[in-house]
C-alpha cells in the first residue's frame, strides 16, 4: 500500500477561506446565510404576484393601460437589482500567503522588539497619508494583512471587504466596494415599487367601492416604513461619501472632529464617485485555475514464489568487473556489487557439489546378483 500524489486542475473558488457559497461554477457569490434573502423573494414576488392578479386587469381597462406596464418595469429592475447585489463579490480582499504572513509577522516583530512578559504587544497599525489626513490601517489577525483604508472585516462571511459599508441579511450579502452601488439602487426601486403599488391599491378601493387584499396593503404598509427610511439614511450617506460602519463607530464625527478625507465636500460630486464610478473588478480571479495535490493509496502486486528465481531485466549496460580509467563514474560497480557478484558464484559452486554421482556399472551388478540369491 502507497500513497501516490495526484495533480488534478481546480478553480481557485473551490480553496478560497471564508463562509461564502459559490454557485454556478464560482459565477455566484453568497453568504452562507440565505434564509432571509428567500424571505425577501417572497415578500417582492408574492406582493408583485397580487397586485398584477387583482388590481391590474380592472385599473388597465378602466384606468390607463400603462399602469401594468410601469409596475412590470419597476418589478424587473427591482429583481436585477437585488440579484445583482446578492450574487456578487462585494469586494473581498484575499488572505495573505503562508510566505506573506511570515514576512508581514518578522517585519511587526522587527519594529515592536522583545515586549516583556505581562504586557500587552503594541496594536498593528499603519499609517498612511490621504488628502494631507494621516488615516490608520490596522491589521486583521484572521487574514494576516494590513486592510486597506475603510475596509473591515465581516464576522458573518469571515472576509476583509474593501469598503465595507454593512452585512444585509436581506440580501444575503455583504455590502461592500463592488456592490454598494446595486444595493443603493435595489433600495431606491423598491421603494418607489412599494409606493406605487400602495397607491394604486387605494384608486382601486376607491374606484370599485370594494376592499382590497389585506395581505398587500399590510407588506405595502409595513414596506414603505423601512425600505423608504433606509433609502433615506443611505442617500444621506451618499452625499457624505460615507459608509454605514464609519458612521456607526464614529470614525468622521467623534470626539476628535477628524474631517472626512474621502469627502469632496460637494454632494454632487460625491453623489457621482459612488453612483457613475467606474466599476472595480474582482481581485480574487474566483474562476481562475490552479493545481491541486491530493494524495491517493495504491496497491502495489506482490510478487509471487515462481518468480523469486527471475532475473529481473535492466536498461543499463553491464559494466566491467575491473574498473578502468575509461569506465564512467556511473558505471563503475560499487563495493557491493561486487559482493552480490561473489556471493552468486559461491552459491552456483555450492550448487555442483551437492550434485548426487551417477550410478556405476558395478554397482548395478551387485544389485542384480543380490536381488537373485534373495529369490
Amino acid at each position: 500500500m502507497s500513497a501516490v500524489m495526484i495533480t488534478r486542475k481546480v478553480r481557485k473558488w473551490e480553496k478560497l477561506p471564508g463562509k461564502n457559497t459559490f454557485c454556478c461554477d464560482g459565477r455566484v457569490m453568497m453568504a452562507r446565510q440565505k434564509g432571509v434573502f428567500y424571505l425577501t423573494l417572497f415578500l417582492i414576488v408574492g406582493t408583485c404576484a397580487l397586485f398584477f392578479a387583482f388590481e391590474c386587469p380592472y385599473l388597465a381597462i378602466h384606468l390607463s393601460p400603462t399602469v401594468p406596464v410601469f409596475a412590470a418595469v419597476l418589478f424587473l429592475f427591482v429583481m436585477a437589482m437585488l440579484l445583482r447585489t446578492s450574487f456578487s463579490d462585494p469586494g473581498v480582499l484575499p488572505r495573505a500567503l503562508p510566505e506573506e504572513a511570515s514576512f508581514i509577522e518578522m517585519e511587526i516583530e522587527a519594529a515592536n522588539g522583545n515586549v516583556p512578559a505581562g504586557q500587552r504587544p503594541p496594536p498593528r497599525i499603519r499609517n498612511v497619508q490621504i488628502n494631507s489626513q494621516i488615516v490608520k490601517l490596522k491589521y486583521c489577525y484572521t487574514c494576516k494583512i494590513f486592510r486597506p483604508p475603510r475596509a473591515s472585516h465581516c464576522s458573518i462571511c469571515d472576509n476583509c471587504v474593501d469598503r465595507f459599508d454593512h452585512h444585509c441579511p436581506w440580501v444575503g450579502n455583504c455590502v461592500g466596494k463592488r456592490n454598494y452601488r446595486f444595493f443603493y439602487l435595489f433600495t431606491l426601486s423598491l421603494s418607489l415599487l412599494t409606493i406605487y403599488i400602495f397607491t394604486f391599491d387605494i384608486v382601486h378601493v376607491v374606484m370599485r367601492s370594494v376592499d382590497a387584499t389585506v395581505l398587500e396593503v399590510l407588506v405595502c404598509f409595513f414596506t414603505l416604513w423601512s425600505v423608504v427610511g433606509l433609502t433615506g439614511f443611505h442617500t444621506y450617506l451618499i452625499s457624505l461619501n460615507q459608509t454605514t460602519n464609519e458612521d456607526i463607530k464614529g470614525s468622521w464625527s467623534g470626539k476628535n472632529r477628524v474631517q472626512n478625507p474621502y469627502s469632496h465636500k460637494n454632494i454632487m460630486k460625491n453623489c457621482s464617485e459612488i453612483l457613475c464610478g467606474p466599476t472595480f473588478p474582482s481581485v480574487l480571479d474566483r474562476r481562475g485555475v490552479m493545481q491541486d495535490d491530493s494524495p491517493s493509496l495504491e496497491t502495489s502486486a506482490i510478487p509471487s514464489s515462481t518468480s523469486d528465481s527471475t532475473v529481473p531485466q535492466t536498461t543499463k549496460p553491464t559494466a566491467p568487473l575491473i574498473p578502468n580509467e575509461h569506465t564512467p563514474d556511473d558505471a563503475k560497480p560499487s563495493i557491493a556489487t561486487s559482493t552480490e557478484i561473489s556471493t552468486s558464484l559461491t552459491e552456483d559452486e555450492s550448487a555442483l557439489h551437492k550434485v548426487p554421482p551417477l550410478a556405476s556399472p558395478e554397482t548395478d551388478a551387485e544389485a542384480s546378483i543380490a536381488k537373485g540369491a534373495t529369490h
